[in-house]
């Protein structure tokens, strides 16, 4: 098996001092209207969310003042921490504000945002692959992207790793099986409003799309904000390459994988330097706005002071929510005994 390689941050680096060079040539107004357009498409997609809970729990007062709080807080943290380490927050954080909710559940009813998503990717991605300017999957290998360049580059160890995870979650689901049989029950659970199609239409998928449409006129906003120039077009690559990076989380918003393939897709577009700036400045604008109303969420909602706060709360509910299991399956034991 190839080692694993180290990050060759350069480019990123030089990317980040080339934005905050040419600060001063960013358009403010549009720049704002992005960020704002951005805010309105989180809390579209928190309602969303909160319809999802709501059928999953249809007897449990939930308030959606709290699922928005939890859902921008864990945006705001995974721009600032690799592989999503914010959808472990948003579980404590959620599961904390619906009544009689389980882990299980409250974890499997992340999947029902991931139907949307993956409609909406896959033409996105078709639409930029006909481009002509968008890098096919083996050309992969020849962007500035250490992750992605090492996965396309390295298609035995990729395989080797996609497999890996297929086992690892195999045999966690053949565990919790055998052990939890109500797990089943309760993953069923948060994915409940998946079952009833128009509902979901209605409350999740079109809502989703709303949110959608308010993120592609932040993109179009950010575009102008960096002198790109907005279109369809531009807008619709900008989320190509934001697909692509969503696969490979290994770094904080996916920095790095979304740099390189900007910098590749509008190549042609705008000077190198102007691109360059784009590339990252979007990146950090949304970040940063994103990490401050994760933490005004925290804070005015929650009554948390800090994120750190946030996750030790949370390992320790989850291992007293593992403990409280444990006795219910002692107890259950015993009683079929």
């Amino acid at each position: 098996m190839p080692a694993v390689p180290t990050v060759p941050a350069t480019g990123f680096l030089e990317s980040v001092a080339k934005f905050f060079a040419d600060l001063a040539q960013v358009s403010v107004g549009p720049l704002l209207l992005g960020l704002a357009f951005f805010g309105v498409y989180l809390t579209i997609r928190s309602r969303a969310y909160f319809n999802a809970l709501r059928a999953a729990y249809p007897a449990e007062p939930i308030r959606w003042r709290r699922i928005w709080g939890a859902y921008v807080a864990a945006y705001g943290f995974n721009n600032v921490v690799p592989a999503r380490g914010g959808d472990v927050m948003k579980l404590f954080l959620v599961r904390s504000s619906v009544p009689n909710s389980s882990y299980p559940a409250v974890a499997s009813s992340f999947m029902v945002e991931a139907v949307f998503d993956l409609t909406m990717a896959v033409p996105v991605l078709l639409f930029a692959f006909t481009q002509g300017v968008f890098p096919k999957p083996p050309d992969f290998s020849g962007l500035s992207a250490f992750d992605l360049s090492y996965l396309a580059g390295h298609p035995q160890f990729t395989l080797f790793l996609l497999t890996a995870l297929a086992v690892l979650v195999l045999v966690l689901f053949a565990v919790l099986s055998v052990r939890v049989k109500a797990f089943w029950a309760r993953v069923r659970q948060g994915v409940t409003i998946l079952f009833d199609r128009g509902r979901y239409l209605r409350e999740v998928w079109l809502v989703q799309f709303g949110a959608w449409l308010c993120r592609c006129a932040a993109f179009w906003f950010l575009l102008e904000a960096f002198n790109i120039g907005a279109s369809v077009r531009n807008v619709l690559l900008v989320l190509g390459c934001q697909a692509v990076a969503a696969m490979i989380p290994f770094t904080p918003g996916g920095a790095g994988v979304q740099q390189a393939l900007l910098v590749k897709v509008f190549a042609g577009t705008a000077a190198t330097a102007t691109v360059a700036a784009f590339s990252v400045g979007q990146q950090i604008a949304i970040g940063a706005f994103s990490f401050t109303l994760g933490f005004v969420a925290l804070v005015t909602v929650f009554g948390f002071r800090s994120f750190r706060e946030v996750r030790r709360l949370g390992a320790q509910d989850k291992a007293a929510a593992d403990r409280e299991r444990r006795a219910a399956e002692q107890r259950a034991g015993a009683a079929a005994g």
